[in-house]
């Protein structure tokens, strides 16, 4: 069968991710199968250009991979909902092959996907499943009883479960979108592992790779952080949830990035958690460069009520231990969601203020995703304007009129500190990244906010 897969992911902000998903599900597909990529991020969305290519193909399937629902960003919201439906009519107008849905947009509401784009099959969880999938279409068999697999008018059988077949990435230099990623930011991205133990109320990850950790083998991980290296990559990006959520095999991963060569410098989220004292300084020396603290809150109760791991105490010790060993610290933190007042806000920002030489990214309000503990708390509010939270971005709300006050409030006490940053930053911080990249600079570049 010709198997066409297709990365619909077209942000940019803060900047272009290399399409990783899809190196894993090409990394499946049977040899017998003629697979070819396109990647609207670096094809750009010419309908015409696009609708050739597929022609000049002929796909027998055609799997969409759909990264993102919307930016869950309450300042610089945008669904793409609509962007998948014009991509959708694209495809039905160049080809009649069978479209299947896929991606962790996808995995977070399955039923609503289907629906809206009206796609023949869709993929719940691990991508890797379509090799199942391909194997039912050509026996004939009846695809709907399969785990993880949902048909066009039919509700998905059984409970969400984890691929148990090998998790093997292709990662192919010669695919013509390389290029375009490392020309803008050279960052090439790895994963070590899928899955987040954690139970933080609006996190999505447990949906998407479960909430069992399933580690690779340290030493794949190595060889193919060199392998991209070799190609071209000038950072790379650690896509796990959490990088030190198994502590152990993070170390190990280290190790395996020094013995393999790795020495392009690499970065990713962490979990302020406890950890060796020489934890940081052991990361420092495999290349380690930037630590993304998913923080959240710097108030305890506002932590409690998130369900995060961790309490300011660790927040404090795993930011003071990433600075000795000369790192460069973000943490991210989420103002608003249940439990958040004046007083736990004005707690979070004098603790913002005592983290030195870092940035932080302050984000307001909580995206609701069903599945989470927050869509419970939410429906159990019986606010009618959570019924929907598909079609347009939902978000939790404490007091209304404290909403209105939360960005101001933020605003006023950064004085602005270039290193306080409200939201993604939207078109304003993508101009300035896509021109500092035009000049030849590399990696994530938020350090150029420390103050």
């Amino acid at each position: 069968m010709n198997v066409l897969l297709m990365a619909t992911n077209r942000l940019t902000t803060p900047y272009p991710v290399y399409p990783i998903g899809l190196d894993y599900v090409a990394g499946a597909i049977p040899p017998l199968h003629k697979v070819d990529i396109i990647d609207l991020c670096f094809d750009g969305y010419e309908p015409e250009k696009i609708e050739a290519r597929i022609k000049a193909f002929t796909p027998d399937i055609v799997g969409l991979s759909l990264r993102n629902v919307d930016t869950s960003d309450s300042i610089n919201a945008q669904s793409f909902i609509d962007q998948y439906k014009n991509i959708i009519s694209m495809v039905r107008r160049a080809t009649h092959a069978p479209i299947v849905l896929g991606g962790s947009a996808f995995s977070i509401f399955p039923e609503q996907f289907m629906q809206a784009l009206d796609a023949d099959y869709g993929i719940v969880g691990d991508g890797e499943r379509l090799t199942q999938l391909l194997a039912a279409l050509e026996k004939g068999d009846d695809v709907s009883s399969l785990p993880g697999i949902i048909v066009q008018g039919k509700k998905m059988k059984g409970n969400f479960s984890l691929w148990e077949g090998p998790i093997t990435r292709t990662f192919d230099k010669g695919r013509p979108y390389l290029n375009y990623y490392l020309k803008n930011g050279g960052i090439l991205n790895l994963q070590t592992k899928r899955g987040c133990p954690f139970k933080c109320i609006y996190c999505t990850y447990p949906l998407i790779d479960g909430s069992s950790l399933r580690c690779f083998e340290p030493e794949s991980v190595g060889r193919m952080a060199r392998e991209l290296q070799d190609a071209g990559a000038k950072f790379i990006y650690i896509t796990d949830s959490s990088f030190n959520a198994d502590v152990a095999h993070s170390i190990a991963v280290a190790e395996a990035f020094v013995r393999h060569g790795v020495s392009i410098p690499w970065g990713g989220f962490f979990t302020p958690r406890h950890l060796p004292t020489d934890y940081f300084r052991r990361m420092a020396d495999s290349g380690l460069t930037h630590v993304e603290f998913g923080t959240d809150a710097l108030c305890d109760a506002t932590l409690s009520s998130y369900h995060k791991p961790f309490r300011l105490e660790q927040v404090f010790e795993s930011h003071r231990m990433a600075g000795e060993a000369g790192l460069f610290v973000a943490h991210y933190l989420i103002i608003g969601g249940p439990g958040e007042s004046e007083q736990t806000l004005g707690e979070t920002l004098d603790n913002a203020e005592k983290l030195d030489r870092s940035v932080l990214f302050f984000f307001f309000r909580m995206r609701i995703y069903p599945g989470t503990f927050l869509h419970t708390i939410a429906m159990n509010e019986n606010n009618p304007e959570y019924n929907d939270v598909f079609s347009r971005q939902v978000f939790y709300q404490t007091d209304p009129l404290w909403n209105d006050t939360m960005v101001r409030t933020v605003r006023e006490r950064s004085h602005g500190r270039s290193n306080w940053v409200t939201g993604s930053g939207g078109e304003n911080m993508e101009k300035v990244i896509s021109r500092m990249y035009s000049r030849g600079r590399t990696g994530p570049l938020w350090e150029k906010l420390i103050q």
